[in-house]
């Protein structure tokens, strides 16, 4: 599986808890046996998006795996609301639909993953893994499909931002952003520039803080705007 780019927020110091939201009983349950059997802890399941909005607060999930056709609402609505809570976890949408249309949409209202129903059971767990440490993990292809909007937007006339107003990075944040909007992940940035995983991720982190981005799909976005992808 393919998983660029990676992103979110920073490694969440919270133990990994999961909520599995579907409306298919079959499939919410199979999901969540997968995800104990591996060992995670599976906090709470919900057939429907008011449900789910309703439990994250006691159950307190740090990540959400989420269906995007829900009976009540859209999965893309439910993550909105989840969003907005005081502790929110990170949404990995595990939807049937690879649709263009779909994930951009669940991108650009916060999902941190998106994978396709037909992601095998190793995939679903590495993936919830990743997202609850910190990346963005995408089906094959459909990284490229986000960060390929975010080219054709920085394309389109008045869009590009002005670098002259944008806050000052040191050279090494300048390089690590600029290998983050070419849809390298933090293993594949370390090896490049010859530094630990652990310094990508606090490059990342310095950068988001300075740019008051909320993470990294908002990151690529921002260096895509800028240049920062192509080749030099």
């Amino acid at each position: 599986m393919d998983s660029r780019p990676r992103s979110d927020r920073p490694a969440d110091p919270r133990p990994l808890r999961v909520m599995v939201v579907d409306d298919h009983p079959m499939w919410r349950d199979a999901v969540a046996r997968d995800l104990a059997e591996a060992g995670l802890e599976v906090v709470a399941t919900a057939g429907d998006g008011a449900k789910a909005v309703r439990v994250a607060p006691a159950a307190r999930p740090t990540v959400a795996v989420l269906d995007l056709q829900l009976p009540d609402m859209s999965g893309v609505e439910v993550t909105r609301r989840l969003l907005a809570a005081a502790e929110p976890p990170r949404i990995l949408i595990l939807s049937a639909s690879g649709e263009r249309a779909d994930v951009l949409e669940a991108v650009k209202a916060g999902a941190t993953g998106y994978l396709v129903k037909s992601a095998g059971r190793e995939e679903l767990l590495d993936a919830v893994r990743r997202v609850h440490s910190g990346e963005a993990v995408y089906t094959a292809g459909l990284a490229g499909l986000v960060l390929g909007e975010y080219r054709r937007m920085a394309a389109e006339p008045g869009t590009r931002a002005d670098s002259a107003a944008a806050p000052s990075l040191t050279p090494r944040e300048t390089e690590v952003l600029r290998q983050v909007a070419k849809g390298l992940g933090y293993k594949q940035i370390a090896e490049r520039l010859s530094i630990s995983h652990r310094t990508v991720q606090n490059h990342v982190q310095n950068t988001l803080n300075k740019l008051h981005l909320h993470n990294r799909v908002e990151l690529a976005r921002y260096a895509i705007d800028r240049g920062l992808d192509a080749d030099g």
